[in-house]
């Protein structure tokens, strides 16, 4: 039953990050604004905001004005919802475990940037940099609630430095030596994020799930969606992608890993 009432919770917040892509595009107000169609503009009745279920209902269709209604909004209702019952299932779902709510506002940070990416191919600092004040705010919180200073290379703060240095680094190497061809300099800052957030040790992981999954994908857009070799992809969605990964299979990832190494 708990996982049914965080799955119907995932659909709901998955229509919200739909209308927060949409409106960080328009440049509308994300709250003080009532959901209405971007064709005609006419305002949706609570009927027309059911999660998955209006968009069945409506043949895909806006009541108003009939036009289709993209696949994107099902898909991002879904995956969010598939999303939460995967992090509710790894890491024991409890009101009041803090460290599940704050995993999962990451994951619908890094959605929202991921879908933003892939229909604009943009990654906004006015969703990096929120998330990267809340993923701060977390490892301090971690530090003054643990025996650890934040002086110690045990930090949580510490190793999210040192990992955001580490990533954004790593980027930002690639970003100037090919002056912006190989990745977006919005890539860069992400960098920042996903390095605060894994800390030193996992974001090395994180580097290789993140190229062998934006490797494999080029691979079949190249092989069967009719892309070039150094055709613009849009890094944001594979980094998305692996963050989320990584934070629900990160440790057996690792210890995989590094019995595949031998050590």
């Amino acid at each position: 039953m708990t996982l049914i009432i965080i799955f119907v919770l995932g659909l709901v917040v998955g229509s919200f990050l739909n209308v927060v892509v949409y409106r960080l595009h328009s440049g509308e107000s994300v709250v003080f604004k009532r959901s209405h169609c971007p064709k005609c503009g006419h305002e949706l009745a609570v009927l027309d905001l059911i999660p998955v279920v209006s968009f069945i209902w409506l043949n895909r269709s806006c009541r108003y004005c009939q036009t289709k209604i993209s696949w994107q909004y099902p898909l991002i209702e879904l995956t969010t919802a598939i999303l939460f019952v995967l992090l509710a299932q790894n890491f024991q779902f409890s009101i009041f475990n803090f460290q599940f709510w704050y995993l999962l506002t990451v994951i619908c940070f890094l959605i929202v940037i991921a879908v933003f990416d892939y229909k604009h191919y943009l990654i906004l600092d006015k969703v990096i940099f929120p998330a990267l004040a809340l993923v701060t705010v977390w490892n301090i919180f971690l530090d003054l609630t643990t025996h650890y200073s934040l002086l110690t290379t045990h930090s949580h703060f510490v190793s999210g430095l040192e990992g955001a240095l580490l990533v954004s680094g790593f980027f930002g190497l690639q970003y100037f030596v090919s002056r912006g061809r190989w990745i977006g300099f919005g890539d860069v800052k992400f960098g920042l994020l996903l390095g605060s957030l894994f800390g030193f040790k996992l974001s090395l992981i994180f580097l290789l799930v993140s190229y062998a999954i934006g490797g494999a994908f080029g691979l079949i857009l190249i092989v069967f969606g009719g892309k070039k070799l150094g055709s613009k992809l849009p890094f944001g969605v594979f980094l998305s992608a692996s963050a989320i990964i990584m934070m629900l299979y990160g440790l057996k990832l690792t210890n995989w890993y590094f019995k595949l190494l031998g050590l």
